[in-house]
């Protein structure tokens, strides 16, 4: 009897919850605690990003709030709130998807608006137009105008000094006027600079760079600018630049590092004359087919005018006080012997250069490679004007996208509608921030891939065989991931899409696709123009990068190497797929 009623009561019991979940007053309170959560995941997904959808909110107004009639049962209630909230999701997924994708195309807009505006005043300035702007500051370009007035003031004697106005404030600060400074200030300043301080041309320490840089380029400085070139005493090298068919680029700067040496132990100031490399529509007036089309020249005005009027002279040719390249044999200007004046401070240089994993101390050549690294740094110390340009070109062709990005980034308003007047340039601007170098993306590796007919000369290695050397270096350097990469070859441009954890930037130039085709037959299929100032962008690019992987059996890459180890870059270290054919 007691199991029957106990069967009887929960059959009560079920009916009667049955009853109150049927209730309309029943369904309101579940209703309402659904309704509840719902408010409670809007707050959490506004707390959190709009992307997050953990607890998404349910459209409300779908909802079926009039279950008098008994229709609607608890769990359609389910199934609808459900649907409802799906389709919120994917509404507002959508909505901010869209608007997700308008900010990015408009950001994209407005990059490439301040990069056309960048380039349209690049052109100007190359030009010789305006040079104010109202324009964001574009930090990989520079003024090259104001920068090779700086150089040529620091490049020449003041008055009856010995040496330029060298000191040791840095750069444009060595043209701030020192009127509101005192009498002790000022003598101060003039006994340095009359003592030469240092060569402004050399960066780093004295570690991060050859033995004995500072001195030696100093000392070439004062040897190439005698205080009186038409001193009896003064005697001249006059001489093209090699250009025998099949000469490289690479091979005509070491035959001049040679002739240097000469000049050096026979007491003569080095003057040189034409350049064929030079001889284009883009070195204008007196530097046209002369190295002061790209840099600086090796020597002072007075004693080019000397050395010119003593060719003319039997007497000067007869006595030795003018001699030619024709004087000397080629084995005395490619292997002759290296200065010697300043010791041998080679025989104690670091050894960071990596071959097979392994760093070379020492091979049998290492005075030629010291002597070449000073004297190369020596004749690149300022560039010019038209190099200036063709760098600024080239930084704007690769990096001017990601700098306008970067800059955009930065600025407080929307520009270009909220586009404020450029704020009027300050002394710390105009005297201390401006030595600093173009922007570039950091850490950059530089990367000279040289194959083709090189094989004649050296080992020749696969592109591959350069990237697991730049792999290498980012294990120890994980933050680096831009290649600045210079090649001849269209091989191993294509080959750059197989890495596409690296960001690859190059010059934008035709290149071989013939693996057979000579040096001379590429260069001449460019154009003299184009196919000397497109390998002096990519020299001078490598000697400013953070890491370099290149072959040292490549004159190219050797000379590379010897403007990285004076220019602060010797614990920077370098990795080479193969060594010198001489060592």
């Amino acid at each position: 009897m007691e199991p029957l009623n106990q069967k009887s009561i929960e059959r009560v019991v079920s009916q009667k919850a049955l009853q109150m979940g049927s209730s309309f007053p029943c369904q309101i309170c579940v209703v309402g605690f659904l309704c509840g959560v719902c408010l409670t995941s809007l707050f959490l997904a506004a707390l959190t990003s709009f992307g997050t959808f953990q607890f998404g909110p349910i459209l409300f107004s779908t909802m079926s709030m009039a279950n008098s009639s008994g229709n609607s049962t608890f769990p359609n209630d389910i199934s609808m709130i459900a649907r409802s909230d799906c389709h919120f999701k994917l509404k507002e997924t959508e909505r901010l998807w869209d608007s997700r994708s308008s900010r990015e195309r408009d950001n994209e807009e407005r990059v490439s608006l301040l990069y056309s505006a960048w380039s349209a005043e690049l052109n100007e300035s190359t030009s010789g137009g305006k040079e104010g702007s109202s324009l964001p500051n574009a930090p990989h370009l520079e003024n090259c105008k104001v920068k090779t007035e700086l150089y040529e003031y620091l490049d020449k004697r003041t008055g009856t000094d010995v040496f330029p106005p060298w000191t040791t404030w840095k750069g444009s600060l060595q043209t701030f006027s020192v009127a509101a400074f005192n009498e002790q200030m000022q003598k101060l300043r003039h006994e340095a600079a009359s003592e030469g301080a240092y060569p402004p041309w050399i960066a780093g320490s004295d570690e991060e760079n050859y033995p004995m840089t500072r001195k030696v380029q100093r000392d070439l400085w004062i040897h190439q600018h005698p205080l009186n070139c038409s001193s009896p005493e003064v005697k001249f090298l006059l001489t093209d630049w090699e250009r025998l068919p099949g000469f490289g680029i690479g091979a005509q700067i070491v035959g001049m590092t040679g002739l240097l040496a000469i000049a050096i132990n026979e007491g003569r100031v080095l003057v040189t004359n034409y350049y064929n490399r030079a001889d284009h529509g883009g070195c204008k007036g007196s530097s046209r087919s002369s190295w002061s089309c790209y840099f600086l020249p090796e020597t002072s005005r007075e004693c080019r005018q000397r050395a010119f009027e003593l060719i003319k002279s039997e007497d000067a040719w007869r006595k030795g006080i003018v001699t030619s390249k024709e004087n000397y044999t080629s084995k005395h200007i490619w292997a002759g012997p290296t200065p010697r004046k300043w010791g041998l401070p080679w025989n104690y240089l670091q050894p960071t250069t990596d071959l097979n994993g392994t760093l070379l101390a020492s091979h049998r050549k290492m005075d030629r490679r010291w002597w070449r690294a000073q004297a190369v740094r020596y004749l690149m110390r300022f560039p010019t004007e038209y190099t200036c340009n063709l760098m600024n070109e080239a930084r704007h062709a690769s990096f001017g996208k990601l700098a306008a990005k970067v800059v955009l980034e930065s600025l407080a308003g929307d520009w270009p509608k909220e586009n404020s007047a450029k704020a009027r340039s300050s002394d710390i601007d105009e005297y201390v921030w401006s030595n600093q170098k173009p922007w570039v993306p950091r850490p950059l590796l530089s990367m000279h891939v040289r194959m083709g007919d090189k094989a004649c000369e050296m080992k020749v290695v696969e592109f591959e065989e350069y990237m697991k050397l730049a792999d290498r270096i980012r294990r120890h350097f994980p933050h680096l991931n831009s290649i600045w990469l210079s090649t001849e070859m269209q091989e191993v441009i294509e080959k750059t899409r197989e890495y596409s954890h690296w960001n690859f930037y190059y010059t934008k130039v035709r290149r071989q696709v013939k693996s057979n085709m000579s040096m001379a037959e590429y260069e001449g299929s460019l154009g003299r123009e184009t196919s000397t100032n497109y390998p002096l962008v990519n020299f001078l690019m490598a000697t400013d990068s953070d890491f370099y992987v290149g072959a040292l059996g490549s004159s190219w890459s050797f000379l590379i190497d010897g403007m990285r180890n004076t220019g602060g870059k010797v614990m920077a270290g370098y990795l080479t797929v193969n060594k010198d054919r001489f060592w």
